[in-house]
């Protein structure tokens, strides 16, 4: 009788009755005696930096002291600071790239120069198999149209004796015909015998000669050779090859233009222009002058040799020279498996004709009298001194 109905909780029961959750939460404070009541909460509502917290510390920083009227500025801001960074980081990159990339085309630069000075020259395209018989019938043919084209060749060296021959011979090495001619006249007037020169100063005759270069090394072989014909030849040069390449200085090549042009002999004379052209021609792939003798005397009849001599010398002088050949002007270019060399316009190749060709004084002070060209001037007096 004296309980209260179930269904209706008093009051002190639904202020005391709590979920479980909010056990955990909210805990009536208790209150000590003699202390004051606590102030209420302060309750304001939440900014939109505290609504979206910022990770970086840029971002906190710019969270915190940005108002609710600029969250716009401060994401500018942010992000301009980030661009900044980017810049910053990517311009402190840059020299170390720029000079990696500099090493680099440098480096495959001097790799093609590397390579470009390398590379095997321009091989000249290779020329169709020519049989023994053909190239022989060809080279003949060069022969005489050569014969055709320098009717009056000769050898370009003054002299009206052997011993004179001999002498300038001697001197023409690592010179030209030309400087000899303009030297001889003097030494000749000086020591026109074997027993005047071999009696000669070794330092007179130096100076004599001095204009042909290598002057102390072709003077000893003058004084050599002349002592030579004087003791063992009676003061005369011998007419056979095996003699007169015992001489001091006397080679192959000296003995064969004495032999072919003061006696009659006849002789191959391998020069720098007739192996040059031998090559050009395809008559031997011999670089020795002796391999090259005997290559071509075994193509042209004894009989042509000291002509055949001449007359391709000619030529390498006049035309078919070492460096820039003159192809365009060439007569025999049909016949040279060489043809393409040199220049090939006609009106630029007729430029760089030499000597009579080219409209120019010969080598010879004193040429024969069938030469068309004009004879060479002697040298000019050593200039007087002040």
């Amino acid at each position: 009788m004296g309980e209260q109905p179930s269904g209706r909780a008093s009051s002190s029961d639904k202020r005391n009755k709590s979920t479980p959750g909010e056990s955990a939460v909210r805990k009536p404070a208790v209150r000590q005696p003699g202390a004051s009541r606590p102030a209420a909460p302060h309750t304001t509502a939440p900014t939109a930096a505290e609504k979206s917290p910022v990770k970086t510390s840029a971002g906190k920083k710019a969270a915190v002291n940005e108002t609710p009227e600029q969250p716009a500025a401060a994401k500018k801001a942010t992000a301009k600071k980030a661009v900044a960074k980017k810049t910053a980081a990517a311009a402190g990159q840059a020299p170390a790239r720029t000079t990696a990339a500099k090493k680099t085309v440098a480096k495959k630069t001097a790799a093609k120069k590397t390579a470009a000075t390398q590379a095997p020259a321009k091989k000249t395209p290779a020329r169709k198999p020519e049989s023994r018989v053909a190239m022989v019938r060809r080279a003949r043919r060069i022969n005489r149209e050569l014969a055709e084209l320098y009717p009056y060749a000769h050898p370009e060296l003054d002299f009206t004796n052997p011993f004179e021959l001999l002498v300038a011979t001697v001197l023409s090495a690592q010179t030209t015909d030309l400087r000899v001619n303009q030297t001889t006249p003097r030494l000749f007037a000086v020591c026109p015998t074997p027993e005047d020169m071999a009696a000669m100063d070794p330092e007179r005759l130096e100076e004599l000669i001095r204009p042909t270069g290598f002057f102390r090394a072709k003077a000893k072989s003058l004084l050599g050779l002349s002592a030579a014909l004087r003791d063992r030849f009676g003061g005369e040069v011998p007419g056979r090859l095996e003699d007169l390449v015992t001489l001091p200085g006397v080679g192959r090549k000296t003995a064969n233009v004495v032999l072919g042009n003061a006696f009659g002999v006849p002789g191959i004379t391998v020069d720098t222009h007739f192996g040059r052209l031998a090559r050009r021609f395809g008559w031997t792939t011999a670089e020795d002058a002796e391999k090259v003798e005997s290559d071509v005397a075994g193509i042209f009849p004894k009989s042509e040799w000291t002509m055949l001599s001449h007359r391709v010398v000619f030529h390498g002088r006049r035309v078919c020279h070492s460096r820039k050949p003159a192809c365009g002007a060439c007569a025999i270019a049909p016949l040279c498996p060489a043809y393409g060399e040199g220049e090939t316009d006609p009106e630029k190749a007729k430029k760089l004709l030499k000597y009579e060709l080219g409209g120019q004084p010969g080598q010879r002070l004193k040429p024969p009298a069938d030469y068309p060209g004009q004879p060479a001037p002697p040298m000019a007096p050593p200039a007087a001194a002040s």
